[in-house]
């Protein structure tokens, strides 16, 4: 059998290859160098540019561009009215900023199980957890695939719930033929490296509701209004004249994000076209390998995805996932996990909250990682990933 790097021998490729990237071209730098020596570079007009070309992309009636993904949860945690004495319940599977938000504002998230097939949120978790405390749901597009939205919402109606989809991931999906933006009554994004689309650093809320967008709006900028209509002390003042009518934060995105965003956004269609590549690609190299589980998806969903999760059947393999992982590591293929349960962190442990709440989010984090997805991997360096993962799953395999 072939040594294995990580015990002494050659690996699958030589140039490490990671599980996520940005992709820029001369198009995006010639956006951003345009911006830089225009007159604006922050406030000005390719923010509003960019926040009509994402309610384009989305359908949404209103977006509102932000520093980062966590400023636009945070936002619309706020503008949804969360505070102490809510609850609030959050997919156990995410990054933390899904439930962070939820604390920002003073509530408690109640965290709800995954479907072990498609790993989102189980709308039959959700409804066992419904309270009179609970205010909303925050449900998560994990890995860009769209959660059940029509049951989601259905248990948001029944309970008068307002919902924030959490479409860090999901840019470019669409869910029963409509972009993912336009459902829930607020949807928010992140533009990190990593995701399909990027500003550097970015984020964005979408919504339909006019009342939503203008808080939105405030919130973003110090709770400061220019509108009139919105201040306690209205006056005939000269346009410099505005008003705090309350406390919000500084999550302003500058023009020159704003205009990669623009050029990037341009190019989400190609994006999207090459993750479905590859994703058909890891599908067909591991839909006869026991060892590798692949992850289901809903038919509703037309996804783009942002990433793709290598799940384990360790009963089938010598090695525990961590194993699995440095070994695959060795062989320059770099993955990383995508993520442990929320309440599993400590700062949540602090809280109160314990190990055992969410069975199939528990074990479905000892049995997984990420390896590469993003759109400027080569023929190659996809053939690269899949030869190191099955010359992993040969040397563990279970004779």
């Amino acid at each position: 059998m072939e040594q294995l790097a990580i015990f002494g021998g050659k690996p699958v490729r030589e140039k490490k290859i990671f599980y996520g990237r940005q992709c820029i071209d001369q198009d995006d730098v010639a956006e951003v160098m345009a911006t830089l020596l225009s007159d604006y570079i922050t406030c000005g007009p390719k923010v509003e540019e960019l926040e009509r070309m994402l309610c384009e992309t989305t359908g949404a009636k209103y977006a509102v561009a932000v520093s980062n993904g966590t400023a636009a949860l945070h936002l619309a945690a706020l503008a949804a009215g969360f505070k102490e004495e809510d609850e609030v319940i959050v997919s156990a599977i995410t990054f933390a900023a899904s439930a962070n938000c939820v604390r920002y504002c003073g509530a408690m998230p109640v965290f709800a199980d995954i479907d072990p097939d498609t790993y989102n949120v189980d709308p039959a978790s959700v409804r066992k957890l419904i309270t009179k405390k609970t205010k909303g749901i925050v449900a998560v597009d994990f890995t860009g695939q769209a959660a059940k939205l029509d049951e989601i919402q259905e248990i948001c109606r029944e309970h008068n719930l307002l919902l924030i989809e959490d479409a860090a991931h999901a840019i470019g999906t669409k869910y029963k033929g409509r972009p993912i933006g336009c459902i829930a009554d607020m949807t928010c994004f992140s533009f990190h490296p990593v995701k399909t689309v990027t500003s550097g650093e970015g984020g964005a809320v979408t919504t339909d509701d006019e009342q939503l967008y203008r808080r939105l709006l405030r919130l973003r900028t110090h709770g400061i209004t220019r509108n009139q209509e919105e201040m306690v002390h209205p006056t005939e003042a000269s346009s410099w004249y505005n008003e705090q009518v309350e406390l919000g934060y500084n999550y302003r995105m500058t023009d020159f994000q704003a205009a990669l965003l623009i050029s990037q956004l341009r190019k989400l269609p190609s994006f999207s076209a090459k993750r479905r590549e590859i994703v058909k690609k890891y599908d067909q190299a591991f839909a006869d390998m026991p060892e590798i589980i692949v992850q289901k998806e809903i038919p509703e969903s037309d996804t783009t995805r942002h990433l793709y999760i290598l799940r384990l059947n360790l009963k089938l393999l010598t090695c525990n996932r961590r194993q699995f992982f440095d070994a695959l590591y060795a062989e320059n293929t770099c993955p990383q996990v995508h993520y442990m349960p929320v309440y599993y962190h400590s700062y949540y442990e602090k809280l109160g909250y314990r190990r055992g709440l969410c069975p199939n989010a528990e074990k479905y984090y000892e049995e997984v990682m990420s390896i590469p997805l993003y759109p400027s991997l080569t023929d190659e360096e996809v053939e690269d990933v899949v030869k190191a993962v099955k010359k992993v799953v040969a040397y563990y395999r279970c004779v």
